[in-house]
Order: C-alpha cells, then sequence, then structure tokens
C-alpha cells in the first residue's frame, strides 16, 4: 500500500490511490490472478497506462510476477530472440578460434560441457589420442605444462578443467597464451578452458579467447527437450535397439522427467532441497545407459536395480543430506514403477497433463514435450501453490539486484536530487534511533544471578544492540557532514549512499547487525522494535512472553532457559533438549510458566493451522508462513 501510495504521486498514476480503495474487489483480480500481466486493469486504467507502466504498477501489487512481465514486455518491444536462450552453437565458436585463441567455457551449476565436446572433437577428426584432457588442482600445473608443450608442436587438443581450482597456476597460464604465436604453433593446436566465474582466471584471456557457457535450461518443458536432443538419447540407433522397446521409452521418458524434476526443485530453495545439489547431464547419461543395458540383460523388469543404481547411487551419491536423500528416493518412486509401464493412465501429477507418452517413433516424444506448458505449476513437484511465490520472489530480486549492479556510483549532473533525498532519508532514520543503553545501570538493575540467566542476556543483548546503534548512526551523520562537503566522501560513505538511494541495508551496517534480508524501511522499523522489547524489558522487568526472534544473538537466550533449568533441577546442561508445545490463542500470559519460557515470533513454512489441538491444513493463497503462538 505504501508504494501504491507513493506511485499517485506520479502524473500517469494520479488518483490510483483512491481507486483502489474504492475499487478493492476490482483489484483483487489481479493480486489473485495466477497472471498478472494477462488480466485487465479495473476502468480506465487499462486503457490509459502504457505496457511499462502496467508493469511498474504489477510491480506494486505482484511482485512476484514482474519477471514473465520483463520478459513480454522485451519480447514485445525487441523481438523473441532477447529472451529465448540461443542454442549451443559448439562449431560455430570452433569456427572463430585459432590456434592462438583459447577456447573458454564459464561453467554453471548444472552444466558440463565435456561430453558435448568430446563428440565434437571425434567429428572434427581429434578424438583419442589427438585429445588430451586434464582436471586442474594441487599439484597439476607441471602435468599441464608438459601437454601443452607437446600440443603446441604436434598440433593436437588440450583441455584445462575447472582453472579456478588451480589459481596459483594461472599466472603460468597466462604467459603460455601471451606466448602463442601463430608461426610458432602448429595451425591444429587447440586450447579449451573450462572455469565457474573467478576473479583469479587471468582477464587477458579472457578478453582474447573465445567466451562460452551452456546454462542448463531454464523450466521443465526445456529440460526435457535438452535431454532428448541429447547424447545418446538422440541417437536413432541407441533409441530403438533395447530387447525391451516399449518398457524402455516409457521408463526412459519418466528418467527424463525426474532428471527434470530435480533440477527444477532447486529454483525453489529449502522448500526444494536442503542443500543446493548441483546435478548435470552426465547423472542422466549414466543412468540412460544402465537402464538400456538392465533391460536388454533381464527379460523382467529390473525396477529395483535401476531405482538403486540411479537413486543411491549416480543422483544420491551428490546427496549429502538425510532428508534429502529420502526425498530423491520418494521423487524417483514416480518414475521407476511397474505401473508406468503396465498402465497407460498413469499420470505423474494431479493435473493429468504429464505423463509418459505411449509407445512410439522418437519424434512423437519431442512433439508431446513441445506441447507441455512452458511454465509448470508446483503440483508438477508435489508443492502447495504457495511455492511459486518464494522462487518468483527469488527471481525478481536477483532481476532487480542485476539491474542495479548496472547503475554507476559517480558523480554528474542531476544529482541535486538525490542529495537532498539521502539527507531527508538520513535525517528521518536518525530521528526514529532511541539513545544508546547503559549498560552499566542496567548490570545494576538486573545484576548476574545464579538462578536467573535472563539477567545475563539482557545486559549482552543491549551491549550488541548498542554497537550496531553506534555504527548506524555515526555513518549517517558522517553521511550528511560529505554531502555538505565537511568531510571526505570515502568509499565506505559512497556504499552506504548507494545502498540508502536504492532501499538496501547498507553492508557496513550488515558487518554488525543480525542476520536480515529486509529493505531498509522495514529493517530500520524492525531494528526499532526489537530495541523497544529491550527498553520494556529493562523498565518493567523480566517479560512472560519473550519475542524469540527479536533477539540479537538467539542462542544466548536459549543457553539461558536450560541454563535456568538446570541450576532449578540441578542437571547437567549438556543433558539437556527442549520440547516445544504450540499454545493456544487464548492462553493466560500473565505470569510465566512453572519451567521453560513462553516464547513468539516463530513462523512454520508449508503449514495453515498451528493452533494446539487444531489439524493441520494447507496454507492459504499468498501466505507463505504461519506465525506460531
Amino acid at each position: 500500500w505504501d508504494e501504491i501510495t507513493r506511485l499517485s504521486d506520479m502524473k500517469p498514476f494520479a488518483g490510483l490511490r483512491q481507486h483502489v480503495a474504492a475499487n478493492e474487489e476490482g483489484w483483487k483480480k489481479i493480486y489473485d490472478s495466477e497472471e498478472p500481466d494477462e488480466t485487465p486493469f479495473p476502468d480506465k486504467w487499462h486503457d490509459a497506462l502504457t505496457e511499462f507502466q502496467k508493469m511498474v504498477l504489477i510491480r506494486c501489487l505482484r511482485p512476484d510476477k514482474i519477471t514473465p512481465c520483463v520478459q513480454n514486455f522485451v519480447r514485445n518491444n525487441l523481438g523473441p530472440v532477447y529472451v529465448e536462450p540461443p542454442p549451443f552453437d559448439l562449431p560455430g565458436s570452433y569456427a572463430d578460434s585459432s590456434n592462438i585463441t583459447p577456447l573458454i567455457f564459464v561453467l554453471s551449476p548444472g552444466a558440463d560441457p565435456l561430453a558435448a565436446l568430446m563428440k565434437f572433437a571425434d567429428d572434427q577428426g581429434f578424438g583419442g589420442a589427438k585429445m588430451a584432457s586434464l582436471s586442474l588442482g594441487q599439484g597439476q600445473g607441471p602435468i599441464a605444462m608438459k601437454l601443452l608443450e607437446s600440443a603446441i608442436k604436434m598440433g593436437t587438443w588440450v583441455v584445462l578443467q575447472n582453472c579456478h581450482l588451480s589459481v596459483s597456476w594461472m599466472p603460468t597460464l597466462e604467459k603460455v597464451c601471451a606466448d602463442l604465436l601463430p608461426d610458432t604453433t602448429h595451425s591444429d593446436f587447440r586450447l579449451w578452458l573450462t572455469s565457474y566465474p573467478s576473479p583469479a582466471f587471468p582477464i587477458p584471456i579472457l578478453q582474447n579467447g573465445v567466451k562460452m557457457t551452456n546454462e542448463p535450461p531454464k523450466g521443465l518443458k526445456m529440460n526435457l527437450v535438452r535431454s532428448y536432443l541429447a547424447d545418446p538419447i538422440c541417437d536413432s540407433e541407441f533409441f530403438t535397439s533395447c530387447k525391451q522397446p516399449a518398457a524402455f521409452k516409457k521408463l526412459l521418458f519418466g528418467l527424463c522427467f525426474f532428471h527434470a524434476t530435480v533440477q527444477e526443485r532447486r529454483q525453489f530453495g529449502p522448500l526444494g532441497w536442503n542443500i543446493p545439489y548441483e546435478f548435470n547431464e552426465t547423472d542422466l547419461r549414466i543412468s540412460v545407459q544402465q537402464l538400456h543395458m538392465f533391460l536388454n540383460q533381464y527379460e523382467e523388469l529390473p525396477i529395483d536395480a535401476v531405482s538403486y543404481l540411479t537413486g543411491e547411487c549416480n543422483y544420491g551419491g551428490r546427496v549429502t543430506d538425510g532428508h534429502d536423500r529420502r526425498v530423491i528416493i520418494g521423487i524417483l518412486e514416480n518414475y521407476y514403477n511397474h505401473s508406468i509401464v503396465n498402465d497407460n493412465d498413469y499420470k505423474f501429477s494431479d493435473s493429468g497433463k504429464y505423463f509418459a507418452p505411449k509407445d512410439g517413433e522418437y519424434d512423437s516424444y519431442l512433439e508431446y514435450i513441445k506441447s507441455l506448458p512452458i511454465l509448470a505449476k508446483p503440483e508438477v513437484f508435489n508443492m502447495h501453490a504457495n511455492a511459486d511465490i518464494t522462487k518468483d520472489q527469488k527471481e525478481t530480486n536477483m532481476l532487480f539486484d542485476s539491474i542495479l549492479l548496472t547503475e554507476g556510483t559517480g558523480g554528474g549532473g542531476g544529482s541535486g536530487d538525490k542529495d537532498e533525498m539521502l539527507e531527508e532519508v538520513s535525517a528521518g532514520i536518525i530521528a526514529k534511533l532511541p539513545k544508546s543503553f547503559d549498560t552499566e545501570a542496567a548490570l545494576r538493575k538486573y545484576p548476574t544471578a545464579y538462578k536467573q540467566s535472563m539477567n545475563t542476556v539482557l545486559v549482552q543483548e543491549m551491549g550488541r544492540f548498542n554497537v550496531l546503534l553506534d555504527c548506524v548512526r555515526a555513518s549517517l551523520i558522517n553521511l550528511q557532514k560529505a554531502i555538505k562537503g565537511l568531510v571526505v566522501m570515502s568509499q565506505e560513505l559512497e556504499e552506504v549512499s548507494a545502498a540508502v538511494i536504492n532501499g538496501k541495508i547498507p553492508e557496513l551496517w550488515m558487518g554488525n547487525s543480525y542476520p536480515s534480508l529486509k529493505p531498509l524501511g522495514s529493517y530500520v522499523n524492525d531494528l526499532i522494535q526489537r530495541l523497544t522489547f529491550l527498553s520494556d524489558w529493562y523498565d518493567e522487568g523480566v517479560p512472560n512472553v519473550f519475542w524469540l526472534s527479536g533477539f540479537y544473538f538467539t542462542q544466548a537466550f536459549i543457553t539461558g532457559v536450560k541454563q535456568n533449568y538446570a541450576r532449578k533441577y540441578t542437571i547437567p546442561i549438556d543433558t539437556l533438549t527442549f520440547d516445544y508445545e504450540v499454545m493456544p490463542e487464548d492462553l493466560d500470559t500473565s505470569s510465566p510458566p512453572e519451567d521453560g519460557a513462553f516464547v513468539n515470533g516463530l513462523y512454520v513454512d508449508g503449514q495453515g493451522g498451528v493452533e494446539k489441538r487444531t489439524p493441520s491444513r494447507s496454507r492459504y493463497p499468498k501466505s507463505c508462513s504461519t506465525r506460531c503462538r
């Protein structure tokens, strides 16, 4: 609402705030829509606003859907070529290279270009002994040097993988590339390098080399297309040579769907995987070959064997978290089972849109994949519809952060408005900040006591927040002085200035702060609430209900609760663990509990009713979490 109010001050949006207040139902349709960019705006606003202005308004109403809006805007104004990833063109990149020009693969999670490179080398007649591959790391520098010296003379290819892991050898590689001359280097020689983005990678090599990247496809549909166009599935002889063709094609499609699912779940953050694993095409390729081999060797379907190899070894070998291992095995059971082969009505999701096509030619599978929706709903991944909000909001933040990186920080014409805004915002924040806590007075009022560890927790929390308060206040005061020219605008103050302009928390503050992902305005309000909580504690005594998420260092409070219990009952503290109970809304909190502590400020993700003796229910639409009492 604050953003809509500010937007109403701009000329094209004059009267917007009043119209939204008077036509709540009409605007609620856009808020609730799964495709707000395709939903008509109420009354005059649909025709009165340009496409860009509509996108600005959607930014206020549904920021999680801004990425598809930007894609449509770019597609409509610049053409589809700017939003659709181009096909990986290895022959074209090779044609642009020379014997003194290295070819560089910029790696990304989930993509492995080595298999495509080896196949291309075979096609060019440089397979086998004519191509040497080495994964760089500790002690591999001298070996790489010998390979390069030999290849430069003999005219063979050298592939040096994972350059980012051999930081100390990068200056040597830079010198080797700089010394390459057309007259002294064999015309057939090619140097291929792979590396994740790294500040240690030599800039001259990047500037002079042919750079390529092969990111994993985005979206379930594109992932399936990539899998079916990759080797060995695209090989017609391999695709048709299995002794159990119907079972192979069904299970193969299930395996590709599984591969796409486990990769796409990364987009959902911790809701998808506790740890973002780098599943790639190599995992799929090995699993496909094993499926083909086992079906040729056994007359019955070896579901258990291929499930174990795929789920526990090929993909599961990357999984380190116990819960993630259970999830990946459970997901695989949806696609590797007897029903997918024997039941033509077997579906992968409740919507019925996703299933393994009937036995057919290779092209028929590609046609079916191309008929699937571009954007897959969360139900395909066995997730609630609200999971999309988390994923889309993450994409929006990444988009805006990337755009802000392109903005220069240097001075120039028109900086007066920024200076005025900086002074206004910094003065407003300083005015809100209370005085620093008097920790010595707090220690006198709440001295260290054997049976009440909360006294120590309070004094320690006040000390931590004082450091943060001093940092925030000093940086803003110095920023005001720098704007007036009274002190030098240092790099540190420049970063604070840029963060305030962009509504973000300055890095200087975060170095002395509790973790927070809030924008600047919400962060300041949250900080004031935390300081008020401690101030009330100091004035009124130990609270009956503690705001758990309001502590700077929550572990200190948790330890204090344990310590009180351990000293009361003379029990070793390291033998204690917590038990949790969600309390009803009408709980009487006029006095503290006999043991333990009442806390609020906890949130449950992925669940609805969390009151005591209330059955769980699905989350409400647009609600990503539920607050516990």
